[in-house]
């Protein structure tokens, strides 16, 4: 238990800052008197008081933690955070079960956009923005901001930066302290945020919804304040913002940062998952809006462009905004975008799924595998970005990609046997684990996720902390070695 002490004092005072948030909501509620005024302050004091008593017992207790202690501590802030976060919306929606509200929070934090909450266009504005707020704290990272704006705690910032941050390459930096590079991050995070929100301004939405909606296409969390989503507005310029911004948060951060610093957009060239990303996505497109037009769901092929070129970009770079009911189009699509959600957004980017670098990498190792069939001693090194990757990593990548299949087929098996049928079931795990949002069938774009049982929403909230932990910072404690002394 001793061991534990020291990762709950560092608990304690990321619930100290992720109280602070709320006041947020709590100004707008106050500003505007809407109906969630009193749906913050005792959510505050109880998040508050939790975070300084926790910090407070355990103050003798602090040391610098190590790499098995940042693991720890990253899985507890994303399990504990959501239940935190579900007490405005247990005080606001009487009705609301802790299991709907600690999904829907969940689901926000982790930014994977799935919602069981319908009527949206009715809540509160300070409801609504405590939902996409949510989006944007859970897109970089709680624990990253809290290594960004605490520095001076001591707390081993490094093993949390590595246990927190997505993607293979964890040991790359921007600065040389860590707590630099989280705010630089951030600091980059921010100005693209406050671009998207002038932008959608200009585009036609209001400020709030400007404000909301950039906070989800930021985080990529797929949040809407309508229940019709994008489609709402109709409008193809905000697609087309949304598209702009979409991608780019599915880029690396750091390569923004690079590029910022350098005033150079040939950074962009030089990052090896930029290009694969951007082709892989624009052919898909053009080849999706075809097959769609042909098969004569819209009578127009620019129509069918418009709207393919929306909805693919947003399931694949794992944002789950939408414009359109796409569960009615031919299946393939929908399929093929389930598929790009898996493997299109960059590492160090705020989506999930496999990351393009994982792809990348066990494409070429592949290629290397089959030359070596014809050619057995040679030596035959993988190289991305013109640098040789090491074995050590490669093997990392195959067992991470083994872990996430068996996961998908584990849980959507345990989706069926709770009586779900099986594509709303292999569609709600693959939307889950990628933090992806909508599926399809009883889970698709028209619907949400309010028609699953208890248990099955468990599974699915599961599932979305295990896909934004990246599966190896949550399997490892279930390790007998990192339990070991």
């Amino acid at each position: 238990m001793r061991r534990v002490l020291p990762i709950l004092h560092v608990l304690g005072l990321v619930v100290l800052i992720f109280a602070f948030t709320m006041l947020l909501p709590l100004g707008v509620a106050f500003i505007w008197r809407d109906a969630g005024l009193y749906a913050y302050d005792e959510a505050f004091l109880i998040t508050f008081t939790s975070g300084l008593l926790t910090w407070l017992f355990t103050r003798h207790n602090k040391r610098e933690l190590q790499t098995r202690d940042g693991f720890l501590l990253v899985v507890l802030v994303w399990a504990v955070l959501p239940a935190f976060a579900a007490l405005p919306l247990l005080n606001f929606l009487p009705g609301l079960s802790f299991t709907d509200a600690y999904f829907e929070t969940a689901s926000g934090l982790s930014t994977t956009g799935a919602t069981v909450l319908s009527g949206l266009d009715a809540l509160p504005p300070s409801i609504n923005l405590w939902r996409h707020l949510l989006n944007w704290l859970g897109g970089m990272g709680i624990i990253v901001l809290a290594v960004a704006i605490l520095p001076m705690l001591g707390i081993g910032g490094r093993q949390l930066f590595k246990a927190e941050t997505p993607g293979p390459m964890k040991d790359s930096k921007l600065t040389p302290r860590i707590a630099d590079t989280a705010k630089s991050l951030w600091l980059v995070y921010a100005a693209i945020t406050l671009a998207c929100i002038v932008a959608l301004k200009i585009a036609g939405m209001s400020w709030f919804d400007a404000v909301c909606h950039a906070f989800s296409a930021m985080g990529l969390g797929g949040f809407s304040t309508h229940d019709a989503s994008i489609g709402y507005f109709n409008s193809p310029l905000i697609e087309a913002v949304l598209i702009v911004f979409m991608l780019l948060a599915a880029m690396n951060f750091a390569t923004h940062f690079l590029a910022f610093r350098s005033r150079s957009l040939r950074v962009y060239r030089a990052d090896p998952e930029v290009l694969p990303m951007l082709g892989l996505v624009l052919i898909s497109c053009i080849v999706a809006a075809f097959y769609i037009w042909h098969a004569g769901t819209y009578p127009s092929y620019w129509t069918a462009l418009r709207h393919v070129s929306f909805n693919l970009v947003s399931l694949a770079t794992d944002c789950g905004f939408a414009s359109v009911d796409f569960n009615q189009w031919p299946i393939f699509v929908p399929l093929w975008m389930l598929f790009l959600s898996c493997v299109t957004v960059s590492s160090g980017s705020t989506g999930g799924g496999i990351k393009m670098i994982r792809s990348l990498l066990m494409f070429r190792q592949s290629q290397r595998e089959l030359q070596r069939q014809i050619h057995p001693t040679a030596v035959l090194p993988i190289k991305l970005g013109g640098a040789p990757v090491s074995n050590k990593v490669v093997f990392a990548v195959q067992v991470f990609v083994m872990l996430y299949i068996s996961s998908i087929l584990a849980l959507t098996l345990i989706l069926v046997a709770s009586g779900l049928d099986l594509v709303s079931s292999f569609s709600a795990i693959i939307a889950c684990i990628n933090n992806a949002g909508p599926g399809l069938n009883q889970v698709g774009p028209a619907t949400n996720y309010s028609g699953l049982t208890d248990f099955q929403k468990w599974v699915c909230t599961f599932t979305m902390l295990l896909g934004r932990l990246e599966l190896m910072t949550l399997f490892v404690l279930f390790t007998r070695t990192f339990w070991r002394a």
